[in-house]
């Protein structure tokens, strides 16, 4: 049997997965380069990095990928203050599309096609669906409850994912829980184009996260997952550790030893970026560790090749 193919704009990938883009410094181009050359369509994380990194990063992914003609992209986060700056730059390096979620604009969908780049918003509701469709997104990634990271919705991704589905005319990928092939069928089964797979790619080898990192990811028991509200001013899932017992009380503050000035907006309650690069450092106890609802399924670190292959061989069964 042939496997279903993701495709928006001028992307056709050989399996319906885009990796997400995973921040701070957990999908760079190691990460981003393997999932395009397995066949999924890699992203590339421009949260906390710079411009210049981004645009490293971009052309190092590019020059892995290139024999297997991957697709690689890049994920901004629209509340960062350096948005439209990473978004030229990405533009400028022809990046395959850009992905943006926390807020829309219309003047990234025009910058996207001046330079002919597909932008992906990432939803939670039909509503904003239908706005980004009109304002011109090229595809969409409906993110649900399930998700690491940053949340914009407590419903779950299959409750969503119907709702979207019917209101708008574009790709539709449904993401937040994806873990296994039967849950690529089903998301397909409801007419979704394809999934936006996370936190499974951590546990891989080529992941840019360190060791410490993709470990707490093994070693997590079902329940090991909060919800903790950061700087940003949304709830993010995260991994159990000692700073999510201090943060997870939404009236304790940390001290801020530097403030790195990078969102719009800021509670100031603690520096959600120093906590981010703790965790990136090694230090997975005091920093944040994002990751999905479901990361106890995870039992080893393997290649994202063999993560893929698995994904598509459950995919047949659960046809």
């Amino acid at each position: 049997m042939e496997l279903p193919r993701l495709q928006f704009a001028h992307i056709k990938s050989r399996v319906p997965i885009i990796q997400g883009g995973m921040g701070v410094g957990i999908s760079l181009s190691g990460l981003a380069a393997a999932v395009a050359n397995a066949g999924g369509i890699g992203t590339i994380s421009g949260t906390g990095i710079s411009i210049e990194e981004l645009r490293m990063h971009i052309r190092k992914a590019r020059e892995k990928s290139k024999e297997r003609m991957g697709y690689i992209g890049v994920n901004i986060l629209f509340a960062v203050k350096d948005f439209a700056e990473k978004m030229q730059a990405a533009l400028e390096e022809k990046v395959d599309f850009i992905i943006s979620g926390a807020g829309i604009s219309r003047d990234m969908y025009a910058w996207g096609r001046e330079h002919n780049t597909p932008v992906i918003s990432i939803v939670s509701s039909a509503k904003v669906a239908r706005l980004s469709e009109k304002l011109g997104a090229a595809a969409l990634v409906v993110e649900g409850f399930e998700a690491g990271g940053h949340l914009g919705t407590d419903r779950s991704l299959f409750d969503i994912l119907p709702e979207v589905i019917e209101a708008v005319k574009i790709p539709v990928i449904a993401a937040g829980g994806i873990m296994t092939g039967e849950d690529i069928a089903r998301a397909l089964k409801l007419g979704a184009s394809g999934v936006q797979i996370g936190t499974h790619f951590v546990a891989s080898h080529e992941c840019d996260a360190p060791l410490a990192f993709k470990e707490m990811y093994v070693k997590a028991q079902q329940g090991d997952t909060i919800l903790v509200k950061t700087t940003v001013g949304l709830h993010g899932r995260a991994i159990k550790n000692s700073l999510t017992d201090h943060i997870s009380n939404e009236t304790t503050k940390l001290h801020i030893e530097k403030c790195y000035s990078c969102l719009k907006i800021c509670s100031h309650r603690f520096c959600t970026m120093d906590v981010l690069m703790k965790s990136l450092a090694g230090d997975v106890e005091n920093g944040l560790v994002f990751a999905g609802s479901r990361v106890h399924e995870i039992k080893e670190i393997r290649s994202v090749q063999q993560i893929i292959d698995t994904l598509m061989e459950e995919y047949q069964e659960a046809r």
